[in-house]
């Protein structure tokens, strides 16, 4: 056997994790090494599920031996032997954390830096005391601005939703949010007994009543007397201010019905104590360069470059911390730059980035770490990149390579395929179809294998998705959008063809499809959404034409099908119910007085209790992540002993979940409530996903398509309108051909489909493009070239047209 520190290889034996079919592959250290294949034929099974949990499991047994004995529950990679397997670092496209606290700053850590220049090279105000650098973070109790405990934002009443119609005097109601009924009246009378008028219009009381009316925290009694036909004795009445009013019942009311009608006046506002900084007024107080941190946290990463370079060319002895932490601050950020993510600001919340901004931040963070000899394996690098954007990636990538570490990029994008050293090529096909590796060694000689689909697409040999031309059936005319960076901008989307929205990361796209345009026609439609931003649509939009040639808007997006792992493929396009029918029509069944419930790992009497149906428990460690290990008890089938008893056609109702889509067709081929769910998940390149994944396991690109499918499925009438945002997002070219003969489908039926995209085999079939840009952030959101993919690829100012222009020459 060659000496591991030598030979240069990581060797894996008898790799069998997922659909891996007992694996034999050698993989080059300090190499960028592309593993690449058809959705789901066992790339990230090898790359993350085998390399990377089997570094993981080897740091962890050089832990303390409680956590190994812990670890053992976990369990290990299904492999035989890796050899030459360096420690790795996983960079996976998670979505941001789901907590309004994480920002671009703290993934980044850069917060931490600039919390640092603040605290040591901050200008303070005359007589104030120094800072610790804690001060200047809302997420500590040094920082946090008392009023909204740090988060910038406060939940609180207005005179506005207070009282929507100020021509109302008090009696007629004017006070919207009061209780009514007997309530009502009771506070109109202490009111009266207060000497203010209660049939004069609102808008008529002096100031200072209608505030404290609206506003007090004093709750005074009054001495109510007898009125007729009301009351027949005197009593003392308290007054409830109408804020108070609404506090009380969203803090104290049991019922639903009372919150939800007092949540109708209450708002999300900027903190009025911090303006919506999150920090205490000593922090803001303190200014570098003329600007609070607040500000500077506000500002495109590219502006705080320019703010810090001047302070980081200075000589060191002029003022050393300043000088230090500038340039280190202005050396990181020019990575993001590089990376396309200039637009960015330090507290754009997490919530709010796409899956591949937040791996670049981190691939950005690893750069300036200065490990050494690791492996960093990466998921998709590319994602949801313009072809610009991708070259300064590939090139942050060429120096994570350069300072010793290795890089295995689970990737589709043949153009970053083509700039690896080595390629791992796994399939032929996806699920019990692929788990095989067809090829290993320098990328060229892969165009060679015939039975590779992505050889096929590298050496040109796969048939061009066919581009139709169509002539749009009329125009939906959108004047002065105005969203985010769009700024009175004008657009004409062409009806009854495919039209691909295009441009830079940041130029404007996916504000004006999936927020401007779905909020436009869904209003039109009378559908609402769960944007927030609806309430601006009034003043998003000057005009808006051609509306009515819509009957329907579907709304096809990344968000989880779930968030749980209780929701699942079968679940989400209800084959699940007629799974549970079909078991619960066997003989057995009907003889125990099972009915279909009794299928589902949702409800107590089929569910394994020691795991509640979830198929695993958790695992904790001190001061490690908590991990989870398959149930003991139903070994992750998640239903007790006498349920899985049941059998149709031979199989158990946790076998038929564990199928993968494929095989289910065929197992289900006389079901037909079944055949066409499963059917049009297949046609949308699905085939490869198990009935029972949870959805917390599916990508954002998988859960769009398990939508679009479970659209297909139903009978569809009258003209509907199609948004999806890059639905391509994680498909092999082979998967997109697919997807995309099942979106022109949608169009020769007589619909519109209108994509964010940045892929150019779709840009290029599309029959209209829409180019946002020139840049992103403040320099996007106009409309640099509008026409066919031919015509868009001569425009001058655009960014996609060069790209386009290469890809219609390949023809």
């Amino acid at each position: 056997m060659p000496d591991d520190a030598t030979d240069h290889f990581v060797r894996v034996r008898g790799a069998s994790e997922h659909n891996l079919r007992n694996v034999d592959v050698d993989i080059p250290r300090d190499a960028m090494v592309a593993f690449t294949g058809v959705s789901g034929s066992g790339k990230s099974s090898l790359a993350f599920g085998t390399l990377y949990a089997e570094a993981q499991r080897r740091y962890f047994e050089s832990v303390a031996p409680y956590a190994r004995r812990l670890l053992q529950q976990v369990g290990a990679p299904h492999v035989q032997e890796i050899t030459g397997l360096p420690p790795a670092v996983a960079l996976q496209q998670r979505r941001g954390a789901a907590t309004s606290r994480s920002s671009v700053g703290t993934i980044t850590t850069l917060s931490n830096l600039l919390r640092m220049l603040y605290s040591r090279a901050g200008d303070y105000p005359t007589g104030a005391g120094h800072l610790a650098a804690e001060a200047f973070s809302p997420n500590t109790v040094a920082g946090a601005c008392p009023r909204c405990h740090g988060l910038g934002v406060v939940h609180d009443v207005t005179e506005e939703l207070l009282v929507p119609d100020p021509s109302l005097s008090i009696r007629e109601g004017a006070i919207a949010a009061w209780p009514g009924a007997w309530q009502g009246v009771n506070l109109r009378s202490i009111v009266a007994g207060l000497g203010i008028d209660v049939d004069k219009p609102w808008r008529g009381l002096r100031k200072k009543d209608r505030d404290w009316l609206l506003f007090t925290d004093e709750q005074p009694s009054v001495l109510i007397k007898p009125e007729r036909d009301r009351i027949d004795y005197g009593y003392y009445g308290k007054f409830w201010s109408a804020r108070k009013h609404v506090m009380h019942v969203l803090a104290d009311s049991k019922s639903e019905r009372m919150r939800e009608r007092a949540l109708r006046f209450v708002e999300d506002a900027p903190c009025p104590q911090c303006h919506g900084s999150g920090l205490r007024p000593e922090a803001l107080a303190v200014t570098f360069a003329g600007r609070s941190i607040a500000e500077v946290n506000d500002l495109p990463l590219a502006e705080v470059v320019a703010l810090l370079r001047p302070v980081a060319d200075l000589p060191e002895e002029t003022n050393e911390v300043a000088v230090r932490i500038c340039a280190d601050l202005a050396a990181r950020i020019e990575v993001l730059l590089d990376l396309g993510l200039g637009y960015l600001s330090l507290g754009r919340s997490s919530t709010t980035l796409s899956p591949g901004e937040a791996q670049r931040l981190r691939i950005a963070t690893q750069l300036r770490s200065g490990l050494f000899g690791v492996v960093y394996v990466l998921d998709e690098p590319s994602a949801g990149l313009h072809p610009a954007d991708a070259e300064p990636l590939l090139d942050v990538l060429d120096r994570l390579k350069a300072s010793g570490n290795s890089l295995f990029v689970v990737e589709h994008d043949l153009d970053v395929v083509r700039r690896a050293d080595w390629v791992v090529d796994i399939g032929p096909g996806a699920g019990e179809g692929g788990g095989q590796v067809l090829y290993s060694g320098p990328v060229a000689g892969l165009a060679e294998v015939e039975a590779s689909a992505t050889g096929r697409y590298l050496s040109g040999r796969a048939e061009p998705i066919e581009h139709r031309g169509r002539t749009p059936q009329g125009w939906l005319h959108l004047r002065g959008v105005t969203r985010h960076n769009l700024r009175e901008v004008s657009v004409d989307v062409p009806l009854c063809v495919m039209t691909a929205v295009t441009g830079v990361s940041g130029s404007g796209k996916s504000t004006l499809v999936t927020q401007v345009l779905a909020e436009v026609v869904g209003r039109h439609l009378g559908q609402t959404g769960d944007d927030p931003d609806e309430a601006q649509l009034e003043v998003d939009v000057q005009d808006a034409s051609g509306l009515e040639a819509f009957d329907r808007l579907v709304r096809v997006d990344q968000r989880p099908i779930g968030r749980t792992p209780r929701s699942n493929l079968a679940t989400y396009t209800g084959m699940f119910d007629t799974v549970r029918k079909l078991f619960a029509a066997t003989e057995e069944a009907r003889a125990r007085g099972y009915t279909a419930g009794r299928f589902s790992f949702n409800v107590a009497e089929g569910r394994c209790e020691t795991c509640q149906g979830e198929g695993f428990v958790a695992v904790e460690l001190l001061f490690l992540p908590g991990a989870s290990a398959t149930c003991p008890t139903c070994h992750g089938s998640r239903y007790n002993a006498e349920t899985l008893e049941v059998a149709y056609r031979g199989k158990d109702i946790a076998e038929v979940l564990a199928m993968s889509v494929d095989e289910a067709a065929k197992f289900l081929l006389d079901v037909p409530a079944a055949v066409r769910s499963l059917e049009t998940l297949r046609e949308v390149g699905l085939g490869y996903l198990r009935l029972g994944q949870p959805a917390t396991e599916l990508s954002g690109g998988e859960a769009q398509r398990i939508k679009l499918a479970t659209e297909l499925q139903r009978a569809r009438r009258g003209h509907a309108l199609y948004l999806l945002d890059e639905p391509t997002t994680g498909l092999h070219p082979a998967d997109t051909a697919l997807l995309l003969h099942q979106l022109h489908r949608l169009v020769d039926a007589g619909n519109t489909v209108v994509l964010v995209e940045h892929d150019l085999d779709t840009i290029a079939s599309a029959d209209w493009v829409v180019d946002l840009g020139p840049g992103g952030g403040d320099a996007g959101g106009r409309v640099v070239a509008a026409g066919p993919p031919a015509e868009v690829a001569r425009a001058a100012d655009s960014a996609t047209a060069p790209y386009l222009a290469r890809r219609l020459d390949r023809g």
